[in-house]
C-alpha cells in the first residue's frame, strides 16, 4: 500500500501510527457513519481493507488512551530494537491475524489491541527482564506478560466488549516474531534478558504505596 511505503521511510513510525489513531478517532466523532464503514464485521471478507482499517479505529475515549499510550510507549521500544520496517510488520502482520482470529467469534472488532499485543510479544521475547509498571506494581516484563495472558483467557468465560482472542492471538503471533528477530538483532540490543532490579525504584515505590 501507498501509505504504507509512505510512513516506513520514517522513523518514529510507533508515533506515527500514535498520531494517525488519534486522528482518526477524532474524524469517527464528527463524521457520523464513519466508523461503520472501516470496522471489522462479516461483511470484510467481501471488502478486505477493514482487516487493516479496524486497527485505528477505537470504541471510546479510554479505549484510544490505553491503546495510544502503550503503542508509544512499548512501540518505541521495539522499533529501536529492531528497526522501524521490522516494526511495522510486526505490527500490522498481528493486527490483521488478530483481526481475522476475531472475526468468527465477535459481531464486530475495532481498534489496535490485536496489534499491540503483538508488539508486546516481541519485546517480552527480546527483553524479558526489562522492568515495566503493571496495575502499580514493579515486576519483569515477563510475568507482566503472564498476567496479561491470563486475564485475557479468563476474559473469555466472561464475555465483553473486550475481543480477548485478539489479544491472545496478536501476543503468541508476537512471541513467534520475537524469536525470529532475536537471532537477527545484535546481542548488546538484548542486554536486559536478565531481570534486573532498579533499587532506587523500588524504594520509591515502596514509600509511595507502601507506607
Amino acid at each position: 500500500l501507498p501509505f504504507l511505503s509512505f510512513i516506513m521511510k520514517y522513523k518514529g513510525i510507533a508515533l506515527w501510527l500514535t498520531g494517525i489513531c488519534v486522528v482518526i478517532f477524532i474524524i469517527q466523532i464528527l463524521i457520523e457513519g464513519f466508523t461503520e464503514m472501516f470496522l471489522l464485521n462479516q461483511q470484510s471478507l467481501l471488502q478486505p481493507w477493514r482487516f487493516i482499517t479496524a486497527i485505528f479505529l477505537h470504541g471510546s475515549p479510554g479505549h484510544l488512551l490505553y491503546n495510544a499510550f502503550a503503542l508509544a510507549l512499548f512501540g518505541s521500544m521495539l522499533e529501536a530494537l529492531i528497526g522501524s520496517k521490522r516494526f511495522s510488520l510486526v505490527f500490522f502482520i498481528t493486527g490483521i491475524m488478530a483481526n481475522l482470529i476475531s472475526l468468527p467469534f465477535y459481531d464486530s472488532a475495532l481498534g489496535a489491541s490485536g496489534a499491540i499485543f503483538g508488539v508486546l510479544g516481541a519485546l517480552i521475547i527480546l527483553r524479558p527482564g526489562m522492568m515495566v509498571f503493571v496495575y502499580g506494581l514493579p515486576m519483569p516484563l515477563f510475568i507482566a506478560g503472564i498476567l496479561w495472558i491470563t486475564g485475557d483467557i479468563l476474559g473469555i468465560f466472561s464475555p465483553s466488549n473486550v475481543a480477548n482472542l485478539a489479544h491472545l492471538g496478536g501476543i503468541f503471533l508476537g512471541f513467534i516474531f520475537g524469536a525470529y528477530y532475536r537471532k537477527q538483532i545484535p546481542s548488546e540490543k538484548i542486554h536486559h534478558s536478565q531481570v534486573h532490579f532498579n533499587e532506587r525504584n523500588i524504594r520509591s515505590w515502596e514509600d509511595h504505596y507502601m507506607c
